[in-house]
């Protein structure tokens, strides 16, 4: 799903050998003793959701999912829906009867009083009310008494733990060169829309009249000066922010933002900031390495910052510090910052029920306490087996890959295996939950709770940097619908809410599990081999183990999968951008590749069963496509083009096929049929 540089989306350890391979698992089939259904269908898909009329080869998606297209419809308060989406709606359904039971547990354990203290505050929208924009009021005197840069720089530092916004922000990561240790990793920021193209391109204009219509609001309702006129200022400032900032796809240029230097060495980059007396008010020490991200942009962004009136500079901060704060305060500050984020942003036409606004709080939070319970009640230990007996059967699957690659020499080969040899696998939830200790939440203080919270988590993600890296910890709570890959640790993460219908049944057929979650697998292994992930080695470490010539020869076949996406036009005048999609579209092909593999070597040699006239493969591909099933509003597929890694979804069904012949060999699909590639214009990775 994601990968995390940590590469954050969406091990066992079957071992081949040059001389054979060894037994598969027989895993993912639903066991003779175990009697249950599965949620969809009679083997793991609901029938009635595809378009029998379409053929496969013209429109994968609608053959899939023609029928459920065409009968659903999005909430009014969400911007997509699909089959995943449903599932967090379950989730939120099921956190908030954990709440709730916490509330009214007299004996509940110190974190869940916690939780239920936060989600009651939340809830309490009459005293929420009474405040209205009181809680800000400290705040914007503080920002109305920073008359100079310095004390502009320093307000952000503090922001990092709280309201507020910054030009550059600090979080802790593993050090590339040395991933046993953790630094503080520094890049740009500084925008209030999702990209700089929203700034720069002609098709964000509706995006930059809502913005500063949105500004000016926003201020008005904290009682600025001159909005309006304040708004223009913030809008042209963030336009010459956004003209520095890099294009998204090399942003995740490893070769490029991987770069080590002291504060002092910084301070000569770019001499235009303050950036000690910024990372001391951020609570970061600044005597160790920094890892900075944007090299070039540094210097022009400082200078520019140092060139910004301070006025300019006050009123930006001020807007951005009630932006965050606007969700806590009074319903004129919340009905603002939907009309402007969901509505403008996403096309959604209802802002989310109070109550589930208060458990979305609450999870970002105190998702480890949260996701403690969640799991107690809602993850069987069988899943976890069953899926760890999947990942094995992908590793087996990959290692296999590796061995019989015809473009790959014996040299990068041999590091390639030792790559797959050290994964660490994480399923479910962390072997050594968070504490909370220290937290303090005051009953009806929703917005003191949140500062609170936000400083809490800060100081957490701090206090990391300098110290040996934990590799007990996870990036991701177990009650999220996701999965990542972790570069520097080599390891694939897979939280419990991930695994369930329709990526993973117990109950239903292998061919479903294995084209459900066993491509989300497949495409988290190969995060490690993709663009990035492959100038990575087996310890996590950022170093060039390939040969030139396999490089090269690399590099040649991922350009043949970024010319089909760049050909792609999900909206009019709008392509898929093939470079800043390129890692998680490789991840992809080749994790639903590995995943075709590794259902084959599950069935041990046995011909798969026909189910309702299915074959195997069929099923296989099938589960994919409603695995990515979604339905989108035209203004959030707007946002995803413009500030998503991943490919739209109906892409994702059917771009990664084209390019795998057991797709054309499974539903005949002949030259003449729309989603047609011909061989020599297919991309053959891993």
């Amino acid at each position: 799903m994601a990968r995390v540089w940590t590469h954050i989306v969406l091990l066992g350890g079957t071992i081949l050998s040059l001389a054979g391979q060894a037994a598969p698992a027989q895993t993912g089939m639903t066991p003779p003793e175990q009697a249950a259904a599965p949620k969809f269908g009679s083997w793991g898909y609901d029938l009635s959701s595809g378009d029998p009329g379409v053929h496969p080869g013209d429109d994968f998606n609608r053959y899939v999912s023609g029928a459920w297209l065409d009968r659903t419809e999005i909430p009014a308060d969400k911007p997509d829906w699909s089959l995943s989406t449903a599932n967090e709606a379950r989730i939120e359904e099921q956190l908030k009867t954990i709440v709730e039971t916490a509330a009214a547990d007299a004996n509940a354990a110190p974190d869940l009083r916690r939780i239920s203290t936060l989600y009651a505050s939340f809830m309490d929208a009459a005293r929420v009310e009474s405040l209205g924009g009181q809680p800000l009021a400290g705040q914007l005197a503080a920002i109305r008494a920073a008359k100079d840069h310095g004390a502009i720089a320093r307000l952000m530092g503090a922001a990092m733990g709280d309201f507020g916004q910054n030009l550059f922000k600090v979080e802790p990561l593993q050090n590339p060169r040395d991933p046993a240790a953790m630094v503080a990793a520094l890049s740009h920021d500084g925008l209030g829309m999702p990209d700089r193209d929203y700034y720069l391109a002609a098709p964000f204009a509706p995006a930059r009249a809502a913005y500063r219509a949105y500004v000016t609001r926003l201020l008005a309702l904290a009682g600025w000066d001159d909005p309006a006129h304040a708004a223009g200022e913030i809008l042209a400032f963030e336009t010459g922010v956004a003209r520095l900032h890099w294009p998204s796809e090399d942003r995740q240029d490893l070769d490029k933002t991987v770069n080590l230097m002291s504060v002092s060495q910084l301070q000569a980059l770019a001499p235009g900031y303050p950036w000690q007396a910024w990372l001391q008010a951020s609570g970061v020490a600044p005597g160790g390495p920094l890892l900075v991200a944007e090299k070039s942009a540094f210097p022009k962004l400082a200078a520019f910052y140092a060139a910004t009136p301070v006025g300019t500079l006050q009123a930006w901060q001020a807007f951005h510090l009630v932006d965050a704060a606007a969700p806590y305060l009074s319903a004129a500050f919340v009905e603002a910052h939907f009309a402007f984020h969901g509505q403008a942003l996403s096309g959604t036409a209802e802002n989310r029920p109070r109550p589930n606004r208060a458990i979305a709080l609450v999870n970002d939070s105190m998702g480890e306490a949260l996701g403690r319970e969640y799991v107690r009640l809602h993850f069987p230990a069988s899943s976890k087996a069953q899926v760890e007996g999947l990942v094995d059967n992908l590793l087996a699957a990959m290692r296999q890959r590796i061995l019989t690659l015809d473009w790959m020499s014996d040299a990068t080969r041999v590091e390639a295996l030792k790559k797959v040899d050290s994964f660490t696998v994480k399923i479910g939830y962390p072997d050594r939950w968070r504490s909370y200790d220290g937290l303090e939440m005051h009953a009806g203080d929703l917005y003191g709770n949140v500062r609170r919270a936000r400083a809490f988590e800060w100081a957490y993600q701090r206090n990391q940097i300098g110290k040996p890296t934990d590799r007990a910890l996870w990036h991701m709570t177990p009650q999220t619908m996701n999965a990542y890959y972790n570069a520097p640790s080599n390891e694939i993460v897979f939280p419990a809410a991930m695994l369930q219908a329709p990526r993973f049944d117990p109950n239903a057929d292998a061919a479903v599990n294995y084209g459900g979650i066993g491509m989300i697998i497949g495409h988290e292994i190969i995060h490690g081999f993709d663009d990035q992930g492959r100038k990575t080695d087996a310890s996590g470490v950022l170093r060039d183990w390939w040969t030139a010539e396999d490089a090269a020869r690399f590099n040649s076949r991922i350009a043949i999968l970024g010319k089909q996406y760049d050909a792609e036009q999900p909206l009019p005048g709008i392509h898929i951008n093939g470079a800043m999609t390129m890692g998680e579209n490789i991840a992809d092909l080749s994790g639903l590749l590995l995943a075709l593999s590794a259902y084959r070597l599950s069935l041990g040699g046995r011909p798969a069963p026909v189910l309702d006239g299915l074959t195997g493969e069929q099923r296989f591909f099938i589960a994919h496509g409603q695995a990515w099933r979604k339905k989108i509003r035209d203004a959030a597929l707007q946002q995803t083009l413009a500030s998503d890694s991943h490919a739209p979804n109906p892409w994702r069904v059917f771009m990664p096929l084209r390019n795998i012949q057991a797709w054309y060999d499974a539903f005949s699909v002949d030259p003449g049929r729309r989603l047609y590639l011909p061989p020599s214009e297919r991309a053959v990775i891993w």
